[in-house]
């Protein structure tokens, strides 16, 4: 497949198998996120690759709980209102039961962490694509960044204190009839071009 198929054809998948996402491919997803570029070329953009049953369980759980305390506003109801009424509910599986969860976290007061995050984030999702698995980017961590149980939590999955979550990528082969990612071009809408010649 070539950048520009890549491109065109990279959906997300929000409906994916249990099947487990064999480690030498996910190893490659992984070193796309690195090889991306980062201001100043600090790199310094961590990855917490989770795969571990258990933990994406505890992690679902703490993410329905921490959502559920909190109340629908106008300020937050286009970014994370639904969010808040699915924890509500109860049932809340913010990252679509992918067997692969992976964190992107960086410095905290660094002016470039989403730049540098957004980089890795996209050259993992074109990766997943060319490798046949599914990916969503995932926004819930990060509005919970500055929620006490959840960096607490991340924290002792390895993120350091003076780390936040910038994205996270929900990975794994899709649960389609072919098994393969929901591959079509679509025409883009909006994101308007001005050329000065």
């Amino acid at each position: 497949m070539d950048v520009f198929s890549c491109i065109a054809t990279r959906h997300s998948t929000r409906k994916f198998k249990e099947e487990p996402v064999p480690q030498e491919v996910l190893d490659k997803v992984i070193e796309a996120g690195r090889q991306a570029p980062s201001g100043k070329h600090k790199n310094q953009s961590r990855f917490i690759v989770i795969r571990k049953k258990e933990v994406l369980q505890e992690i679902i759980a703490l993410v329905q709980q921490e959502f559920a305390k909190m109340e629908v506003t106008p300020e937050n109801d286009d970014n994370f209102g639904g969010a808040i009424r699915a924890a509500k509910k109860g049932g809340y599986v913010f990252m679509y039961n992918a067997p692969v969860l992976i964190v992107v976290a960086n410095k905290r007061d660094y002016g470039n962490k989403y730049a540098d995050v957004s980089c890795a984030m996209q050259n993992m999702m074109l990766a997943a694509n060319a490798l046949d698995l599914g990916s969503c980017w995932i926004n819930q961590l990060r509005w919970l960044q500055d929620n006490p149980v959840l960096r607490a939590y991340l924290q002792k999955l390895g993120m350091a204190e003076d780390e936040e979550v910038c994205a996270s990528l929900s990975i794994g082969y899709p649960d389609t009839p072919d098994g393969l990612p929901g591959r079509r071009v679509m025409p883009v809408t909006g994101n308007p071009v001005v050329y000065i010649n």
